[in-house]
């Protein structure tokens, strides 16, 4: 668990990386992008307008945020990166790297202490890592060398406009990597928290009436909901919003105690949880594009479905990791040479 949360946590601090250096070249996009996702601070309530303009250092994207934007790019946030990273290699070092038959194993060791299936990190991971890094610099020069913009995707065209606080662009939208999140922010509206409304209350039916809960635990259930139902409708969908896009990432913190399948690799379990797998990163995708396009009523309406479907794989897990036929697990790590 501890190597997962290390992972996720280096994915929040690349994403906040990419965030403030998206700023610096001081183009059109980076100026009213960061104008927006600053202003989402805005819709916490009590404290969104001061907590924005404690972001910005001033009442508009200025130089007080470029400044400070640059100091946490450069300083601040790669020096926390280089912490976890480090974090990260003493942990897996700790545990193990894992295996495609998810047998764990340190269970097996030789006289000596050495596990049986464990084999040195030199010169086999080093040569395995470097097949994958050298794909990775083909790609990464072919990109910069040859289609450093591709299409717009990596360099938008509308940032080599420099910026211009009295002129907005038509469409605004975040770099391709955030476009997901992006697009889930976009799809809470009032409609959609109408829709959670009723889920949550369906949720509480079906718990009160078929779990095998005590007394007490179903008055709670039935409490939490009335609770959670009229927090939905007492505060605006923009700040839902920006719930739901950091809960997004933030869900994949806990990961680890959302799975509970008896068995950790994809080769011992059902069938079906490869298309469950599969469905969910084709939303992933969808809602990617979905991201980049400027809003339609259709589109709006998939990114719902799309992101009800994210929080329902994750929220759900618990109950539907366990379900299906699962095949036995080896107490060896199967090797089959190719």
């Amino acid at each position: 668990e501890l190597v997962w949360v290390f992972g996720c946590a280096i994915f929040l601090c690349l994403m906040a990386e990419a965030f403030m250096g998206y700023l610096l070249p001081w183009g059109q996009m980076s100026y009213w992008g960061a104008q927006v996702i600053v202003n989402l601070f805005a819709a916490v309530p009590f404290v969104g307008e001061d907590l924005a303009l404690l972001i910005r250092g001033d009442y508009v994207v200025s130089d007080a945020t470029l400044n400070r934007f640059f100091s946490f790019h450069v300083i601040a946030v790669p020096l926390v990166l280089l912490g976890l990273v480090a974090a990260h290699i003493i942990a897996l070092h700790e545990v193990g790297s894992n295996n495609p038959d998810g047998v764990e194993i340190k269970a097996n060791k030789d006289a000596s202490g050495k596990p049986l299936d464990g084999i040195p990190f030199h010169p086999y991971y080093t040569v395995h890592d470097i097949m994958g890094v050298s794909v990775f610099l083909m790609v990464f020069s072919a990109i910069v060398f040859l289609a450093p913009e591709l299409g717009g995707y990596f360099l938008e065209y509308n940032n080599f406009i420099p910026a211009d606080p009295l002129k907005t662009p038509a469409h605004i939208a975040p770099v391709w990597y955030f476009t997901p999140y992006y697009s889930m922010l976009r799809a809470t509206t009032d409609v959609m928290m109408n829709v959670l409304v009723v889920i949550v209350g369906l949720g509480a039916v079906t718990a009160v009436v078929k779990g095998k809960f005590s007394g007490v635990a179903k008055a709670g259930i039935v409490v939490a909901a009335l609770v959670a139902a009229a927090l939905f409708k007492t505060f605006d969908a923009k700040f839902w919003g920006v719930v739901v896009m950091g809960g997004a990432v933030i869900i994949l913190f806990f990961l680890p105690w959302l799975d509970n399948s008896p068995v950790k690799s994809i080769r011992y379990r059902p069938s079906w949880h490869k298309y469950l797998y599969g469905i969910f990163v084709i939303f992933f995708l969808v809602l990617g594009y979905l991201g980049i396009q400027p809003p339609s009523d259709i589109g709006t309406l998939i990114a719902q479905v799309g992101t009800l479907f994210y929080f329902g794989f994750f929220l759900l897990m618990p109950w539907w990791s366990q379900i299906g036929e699962f095949k036995p697990v080896p107490e060896r790590v199967v090797f089959q040479p190719h």
